[in-house]
């Protein structure tokens, strides 16, 4: 009797882990796709799975801006676990990108499988859970030459700003008619992160905590297959691969091929269903900054996977049925283990190209050489160390095709010049990211056609067929500083965000600080426009102020040049009215209905994690109420702003500008003021026939038709006049991302700062032929004075999804150098 006593409590315990490991319906209480479930549920149900099966493996890799954990699991056999981070390791062994010898490698297929990176595309995110429970119940057998990486919640923030909502405003049973309100979320709705920035654009860029902490563990995997989960318009049927064209030249046969095959997959499971499906169509692969790109442009299978949807729990569809959550989650459960399934079958081939993929001796361009300011390379080079991109510096003569004069030349590299070989693993990425401009071989798109790294970052650049000589990186220059309190104070050289952050600091500490508008000299050194100017005399009764001085030059790694004097060798003296005080500006920034949420979540991010400075956001609900003379400048993110700044709503805010108030206006906001009364700031129309004439375009060619008037991103020379505030730390020239086809006339009062002079000179990316005429001598960037205060216009948005890092010394300009005037209170 003892003995079968024993038997049993063996066979308890043996199968214990199997009993304990619930399913999503047992553990969450309720059917998925019948709930929205919040983040920290799903994480628990992750955990629990992790802690009770030995087939998952539970990693956090961050945290987001509102404290919620970032975390994946791992899924393969037990035995493949035992040894998963040499398996790891063999992976990347294989593909060249770690040192060693990979003849007896473990071969295994990497999937990694993302969800719900826009928040209020949320069924992929309740489909994870499923797929998790049955990869590691009926399709195990799966896992024997496979790795899983689940990230089951890529924007932990956008989806629970939804949730949340959702559940509050849900009728009970829930409302299929698409005009209920649980249809219909209020700005600035749930599919940003955080700030509102959109992280399916961030890959490449990584402007964002989630994205930065994601690469990382990215890097850590390069999986074999990726896949981003998705959902689109309602009335849709699902999306899968293979993609649309474009697709980026360096995509090669077998990404190609492979992505179909996949996709065939995917059909034979619909197929069986009866559910309807669409390949090839709309989402191309060109933009590197996608969920789908990025990993195929780092040698994976990139796909992404869209659901109809973006509603609640069901809503009526144009199609005559009800699509609910039910349905969305079954469809994404579905492609994901088709994509784990196709993957177990070709290990060979995916470890086998993979590993081709990496090799990039034969590439045509050997070497991205660029040079310019010192900050600016740190700031590229940055980027390249999240991206685990390796480089050099240059020594010796360099010969390429220089990027600007589109001509061959030949430079001894200056000091500080970089160079990026494209002969290492991530070479087909350096390209993507540094060369001139992107082969299109169609110009319907899905997002911007230029992107190139030297003009984002405001560097010269050649592209060269040889070799270059380089040496190891050195570490940044260190600046060692003795306070000079017998003299007249400090200069230091504006250039940089490095600068505008370190003049950020000043004034938040309460140090005084002027600007030169006129180029100086003095200890026989020379300054250029918008360089700072700390005297003793401006902060006399600030105690400790050398040392304070000196403690926050270290820390930002600014240099300071003692002015013994206050009499300058050339140019304007220290006391000179053109050495400008920079009284601190009290800002606010418009957001809410009305405004585009994405170019208020640049503005936002901008202050607070590039610039550090305190911002106030007023909402356009509130506005009418806002006292104007608390603020001194006032920023409007692109939007519509018809009714609140109608004739009276205008005529209030002239008012308030001419008193000496600001007004910054970016994108389709400088629509606002265009043909008012008073102001000087016309829109360009296109020219009708007098006789109208009827549309005879053929119906199957309305959209390809359409994109004559389209600017879709593109990279367009700008001309400058640097000797405005405006422009202070720039050259002569600028190269603007232009966004749209939105055009206005140069100023005839005011200042044309950035401009198009004849027909405009494209870098980069695609500009229809209707559109390039439209453009044809407009305006870029202009201030227009008014008053005592100033309205300042961005047609192009210098903040562009924050990764354009040349345009955002003009916004800093704007706030501290143009008009800098404290509002008139008498």
């Amino acid at each position: 009797m003892r003995r079968l006593i024993s038997l049993i409590t063996a066979l308890t315990f043996a199968v214990q882990p199997f009993f304990a490991q619930q399913s999503p319906a047992d553990f969450l209480g309720y059917e998925p796709g019948t709930q929205f479930t919040r983040h920290h549920k799903v994480m628990d149900y992750f955990t629990h799975v992790a802690q009770n099966s030995p087939l998952v493996n539970f990693q956090t890799y961050g945290e987001t801006n509102e404290g919620r954990p970032l975390f994946y699991v791992v899924i393969t056999t037990e035995g493949n676990m035992a040894n998963l981070e040499e398996i790891r390791k063999d992976h990347l062994r294989n593909a060249g990108i770690l040192p060693g010898n990979e003849e007896n490698s473990q071969k295994k297929a990497i999937v990694w499988l993302s969800y719900n990176v826009h928040g209020n595309e949320a069924s992929s995110t309740e489909a994870s859970m499923v797929t998790l429970f049955e990869l590691i119940t009926e399709k195990k057998d799966w896992l024997e030459n496979t790795v899983v990486i689940m990230d089951p919640t890529v924007n932990p923030d956008g989806r629970d700003r939804y949730v949340n909502w959702y559940k509050q405003v849900k009728s009970t049973p829930y409302n299929t008619s698409p005009l209920a309100a649980e249809h219909m979320e209020p700005w600035p709705g749930g599919r940003p992160n955080h700030y509102l920035f959109d992280l399916n654009r961030d890959w490449a860029w990584a402007t964002q905590v989630e994205t930065r902490q994601r690469l990382e563990a990215y890097n850590q995997w390069m999986p074999h297959i990726h896949v981003d989960f998705h959902e689109q318009g309602r009335n849709d049927p699902y999306y899968f691969a293979p993609a649309a064209e474009p697709l980026h030249e360096v995509i090669t046969p077998f990404q190609r091929e492979f992505q179909t095959e996949i996709g065939k997959n995917h059909a034979r499971y619909f197929d069986e269903k009866g559910w309807l499906y669409f390949t090839k169509e709309r989402f191309d692969l060109l933009y590197p900054s996608y969920g789908d790109t990025y990993p195929t442009y780092m040698g994976a299978i990139g796909m992404t996977y869209e659901q109809a949807g973006h509603v609640g729990l069901g809503i009526e569809t144009t199609e005559g049925y009800v699509l609910t959550l039910t349905d969305r989650v079954a469809h994404h459960h579905t492609t994901g283990l088709s994509t784990v399934e196709i993957a177990s079958q070709n290990v060979d081939r995916l470890t086998s190209e993979f590993a081709a993929f990496f090799n990039n001796q034969d590439q045509a361009i050997k070497n991205y050489v660029l040079n310019g300011h010192p900050d600016k390379i740190s700031a590229l080079k940055e980027l390249l160390d999240r991206h685990e991109i390796s480089y050099g510096m240059a020594t010796g003569k360099v010969r390429g095709y220089d990027h600007i004069e589109k001509k061959n030349r030949s430079f001894d590299a200056p000091e500080n010049t970089l160079v990026i070989p494209t002969d290492q693993p991530k070479g087909k990425m350096v390209k993507v990211l540094m060369e001139p401009s992107a082969k299109l071989v169609d110009s319907l798109t899905y997002d911007i056609t230029a992107w190139s790294l030297p003009h984002a970052y405001g560097l010269d650049a050649v592209s060269s067929t040889r070799s270059v000589a380089t040496t190891e990186p050195s570490e940044a220059k260190k600046f060692t500083y003795t306070a000079t309190p017998e003299g007249a104070g400090y200069i230091s050289e504006w250039n940089s965000m490095k600068d505008a952050r370190f003049l950020s600091a000043l004034l938040q500490e309460g140090i005084k600080v002027r600007f030169t508008e006129t180029p100086l000299e003095t200890a026989e050194k020379k300054f250029g426009r918008g360089s700072l100017v700390i005297t003793k005399s401006d902060n006399r009764n600030l105690e400790n102020f050398d040392s304070k001085l000196i403690a926050l030059a270290e820390k930002h790694e600014r240099e300071l040049t003692p002015a013994t004097s206050g009499f300058s060798t050339t140019g304007p003296d220290l006391g000179s009215s053109q050495v400008k005080i920079i009284n601190k500006p009290r800002i606010g920034v418009l957001k809410g209905e009305g405004t585009s949420s994405l170019n208020y979540g640049e503005i936002w991010y901008f202050f607070e994690q590039d610039l550090n400075y305190a911002v106030t956001s007023i909402d356009t609900g509130n506005f009418d109420r806002i006292d104007l003379s608390k603020i001194d400048v006032l920023v409007l993110p692109s939007g519509n702003y018809s009714k609140l700044f109608d004739k009276e709503g205008l005529e209030e805010l002239t008012q308030w500008v001419r008193s000496g108030g600001k007004v910054i206006a970016i994108g389709n906001a400088v629509k606002t003021f265009a043909g008012k009364e008073g102001f000087h700031l016309i829109e360009n129309e296109p020219e009708k026939d007098s006789i109208q004439k009827a549309n005879l375009t053929p119906y199957a060619e309305r959209e390809r038709e359409e994109i004559k008037n389209l600017i879709t991103g593109s990279i367009i020379e700008t001309k400058l006049d640097n000797t405005h505030p405006l422009a202070f730390g720039y050259n002569d020239s600028y190269y603007s991302l232009k966004l749209s086809s939105d055009s206005y006339s140069h100023l005839k009062e005011g200042y044309n700062v950035a401009y198009l002079e004849g027909e405009p000179k494209i870098i980069s990316g695609f500009a229809g032929s209707e559109a390039r005429e439209k453009i044809k001598s407009s305006l870029t960037f202009g201030v227009e004075s008014m008053g005592s205060g100033s309205f300042i216009y961005f047609v192009d948005n210098p903040l562009f999804r924050a990764f354009w890092e040349n345009g955002k010394l003009f916004f800093v300009n704007s706030l501290f150098f143009v008009n800098n005037n404290k509002i008139d209170t008498y």
